[in-house]
């Protein structure tokens, strides 16, 4: 025997329903786009953090600027602390504070960046991110292949920039240290043809 529903009016038809979320992974796929909270997933886990202080916006931007004769030599475009990159092999999900990428990078769903393409990214250290942008991110990053990682670090002491390269099996090897106010020269795939000016991030 075949029963049927009773019809409805159309007028009271429920919305349509969306499967509820069984996995970090697919909670933040469901989550709406989100302009006083970052949403990432680290090591299977979904963070939500608080967007950066003005500070952290400042420094990005400045970063940006200096990278301008890159980006514009390269046909690349940057990201300041606003777009999705997902981390092919652990499928986190990370939000830089800065990202470089080639325009028109391929992305994973409609809303990620794939890590593979990325030319580098970096973390602005704060006193509620330390453990995270000092050990945790680089980690991810190095899996996820992104050739450069810049640490910029204002509330060590002395206050210092780090370029992480040359990634392997979930670590960077080439790693150097300089205090802000000292010029960088950043490693290939940038190779940028002058010294980066540190001292704008002070």
């Amino acid at each position: 025997m075949v029963m049927t529903a009773p019809k409805r009016s159309d007028q009271h038809a429920p919305a349509e329903e969306q499967p509820t979320p069984r996995t970090p992974r697919e909670f933040f796929e469901s989550l709406p786009p989100t302009f006083s909270l970052r949403a990432e997933i680290i090591d299977g886990n979904l963070r939500m953090s608080p967007s950066g202080p003005l500070q952290h916006a400042r420094t990005a931007r400045r970063l940006s600027r200096a990278l301008i004769p890159v980006e514009d030599k390269n046909d690349w475009e940057s990201f300041s602390g606003d777009v999705d990159v997902f981390i092919e092999g652990p499928r986190d999900t990370l939000v830089p504070d800065y990202c470089l990428a080639p325009v028109n990078a391929p992305l994973w769903g409609d809303r990620e960046l794939l890590s593979s393409a990325l030319i580098m990214v970096a973390e602005i250290v704060s006193t509620g991110s330390m453990e995270t942008d000092r050990a945790t991110k680089p980690r991810i990053y190095a899996e996820g292949g992104i050739p450069i990682m810049l640490i910029i670090d204002p509330i060590a002491s002395p206050p210092t920039i780090t370029v992480l390269s040359d990634p392997e099996k979930g670590t960077y090897r080439a790693m150097s240290h300089t205090q802000l106010g000292k010029p960088v020269r950043l490693p290939s795939p940038v190779d940028f043809d002058l010294d980066l000016d540190t001292s704008t991030f002070l």
